[in-house]
């Protein structure tokens, strides 16, 4: 993936809820979940620090089609879980 920022933009910082292995968690208890600029700031950082990210949402939270293309354009860097 490639990250590219106008001359104005500056990026800030995000933190996962977790970190377990290579792998950055973000743990939200929502009944949508969108593409945000935390989901972007994880991803940036996880590419950076050849780690991934797990987006970890419960089973009847609907995926909105901006984070569905965004995960499927990551190349396995972002990836949606359903919490048990």
């Amino acid at each position: 993936m490639e990250f590219a920022y106008t001359r104005h933009q500056t990026p800030r910082g995000s933190m996962p809820d977790a970190e377990v292995g290579n792998k950055l968690y973000l743990i939200k208890n929502v009944g949508e979940m969108r593409l945000t600029y935390q989901i972007k700031m994880l991803a940036y950082i996880a590419q950076s620090q050849g780690k991934k990210v797990v987006v970890q949402l419960p089973k009847q939270a609907v995926v909105h089609p901006s984070l569905r293309e965004f995960v499927r354009n990551s190349g396995g860097l972002v990836k949606v879980e359903r919490a048990s």
